[in-house]
């Protein structure tokens, strides 16, 4: 008995434990961007500083645990600041962030938003939703609210 409470009790631990993000560059994320796959792929750019993005990101998790047909990233854009990236460490962690969470670590975003969407003009947050099968893209560069993610995926498939 104390074995499988010893068993399940570590198992639980494993499970709570947080992500630890991963740090990418530009090409990277290029890449991610454009790989085929039948899945659709929603970027949001946000920052642990930005309101609307700490506001609006219930609805990045909710649309990743619910819709199995989507792959949700979140690109943290807290380096470009701060070099130091344990405040987005801890952010995951408090929050229990289960969509993938990746930090940026690109300076002068002048020299590349427009890599990543010729309508971004940097502010945040920031979204992207890409349908690989059909090319199809919807940039959205303020915050969204309660059901638009899913009006925005339906627009594209």
């Amino acid at each position: 008995m104390k074995r499988i409470f010893v068993v399940l009790l570590i198992l639980i631990t494993v499970g709570v434990q947080a992500q630890k993000p991963e740090t990418i560059k530009l090409k990277q994320l290029q890449q991610w961007m454009g790989e085929k796959t039948d899945r659709i792929k929603v970027l949001n750019f946000w920052a642990t500083w930005c309101a609307p993005c700490i506001k609006e990101m219930p609805y990045f998790e909710k649309l990743n645990q619910e819709n199995k047909e989507v792959d949700v990233m979140l690109v943290s854009m807290d380096l470009e600041l701060d070099p130091n990236p344990e405040k987005v460490y801890r952010f995951v962690d408090r929050k229990k962030l289960t969509s993938k969470v990746v930090l940026l670590d690109e300076k002068n975003p002048n020299s590349w938003i427009d890599k990543i969407e010729e309508q971004w003009q940097g502010s945040l947050p920031a979204t992207i939703i890409i349908n690989p099968k059909t090319g199809q893209r919807k940039f959205v560069g303020k915050e969204l609210h309660e059901g638009d993610l899913e009006k925005l995926i339906a627009e594209i498939q």
